[in-house]
Parts: C-alpha cells; sequence; structure tokens
C-alpha cells in the first residue's frame, strides 16, 4: 500500500470555509489604503479541522492565504459512532469562552455562524453551543478549536490514566 503524497493530502480536505472578510483602511497622505484580512476554515468533515487567517491587499490573495494557513494548522477532533462530541467542553480564548455539549441524534448543531463553520468542517452533526464573552469571529473560532483539543475517548482516556476501560465506568449492572 502506497502511502499519500503531502500534495494529495491537502487534497483530502473537502470543504473549505471562509468566515469572515474585514476591510482595513489606513489613512495615508493621499488618502485611504485598503487591504483585507480573511478568517478561512479547512476540513474534511470526518475529524479534521484547521482554522487560518490570511492578510493581503486583495481579497482573493487573504483567501489563499488563509485557507495555505488553515491546511497548515490542522487539529484532529474524536468523534464518537454517532458523529457527535464524546463529552461537554469548554474552550477559552481571551475574552471568549464557548461551551460544547453533545446532543442526541437528529439535532444537528445548534451554534453561531463561527462556530457551526468550524464543527461542521469537523464532521460534527448533533451538538449543542453557547458562546460566552465577546463574539469576535477571530476569538471564537479560536475558542472552539481550544475546546475541540481537549476531547479525548473513553479509549483514550484508559489509556492515558492505565487503567481498564469497565474501572473507567465501574461496575454496569
Amino acid at each position: 500500500m502506497r502511502k499519500p503524497s503531502v500534495e494529495q493530502q491537502k487534497t483530502d480536505l473537502s470543504v473549505e470555509r471562509v468566515v469572515k472578510i474585514n476591510r482595513v483602511s489606513k489613512v495615508v497622505k493621499g488618502g485611504r489604503r485598503f487591504s483585507f484580512n480573511t478568517l478561512a476554515v479547512v476540513g474534511n468533515l470526518n475529524g479534521k479541522v484547521g482554522v487560518g487567517l490570511g492578510k493581503a491587499n486583495e481579497v482573493p490573495d487573504a483567501i489563499r492565504k488563509a485557507m495555505d494557513s488553515a491546511r497548515a494548522n490542522l487539529e484532529t477532533v474524536p468523534l464518537t459512532r454517532r458523529n457527535t462530541i464524546p463529552h461537554d467542553v469548554e474552550g477559552r480564548f481571551k475574552a471568549t469562552r464557548v461551551i460544547l455539549r453533545p446532543a442526541t441524534a437528529g439535532t444537528g448543531v445548534i451554534a453561531g455562524e463561527s462556530v457551526k463553520a468550524v464543527l461542521e468542517t469537523a464532521g460534527v452533526h448533533d451538538v449543542l453551543t453557547k458562546v460566552v464573552g465577546s463574539k469576535n469571529p477571530l476569538n471564537v473560532v479560536r475558542a472552539t478549536i481550544e475546546a475541540l483539543k481537549q476531547l479525548e475517548t473513553p479509549l483514550h482516556s484508559t489509556r492515558k490514566r492505565g487503567i481498564p476501560l469497565a474501572q473507567l465506568f465501574g461496575k454496569m449492572d
């Protein structure tokens, strides 16, 4: 079996979403100079997601830079068989707190625009979310990524602690 090359791995990221495009102006002697920064999310809908920020004088260049940055900063998200997160988790970034809670099958992703972009590209189907504090899209996306980094499956927990799975959940009768 042949290992995929770096170029093939990049194309495996099937979903690319632009979360926010921001126009920034700088006042100079001759008037205003405009530049753009873009927040983008890239994922494969199967547990991998990355977030990137790109800045340029033109929108297409900013988008391209953001996508490249997102591909370079991929994170793996542990999902359950029902394509939800394994447990409640809270992520913090600066003045933003994002709370993620697994939901029953068929609920969907109940979230704001920024959180929804990250979770959908990661492949999460059923989750409830709440953003507390700053609603700045960049901070919200980074807090969501921090929350997803904290997730772990029961098998990962047992390996980390060095105990059997039955002892983790106790005796179930």
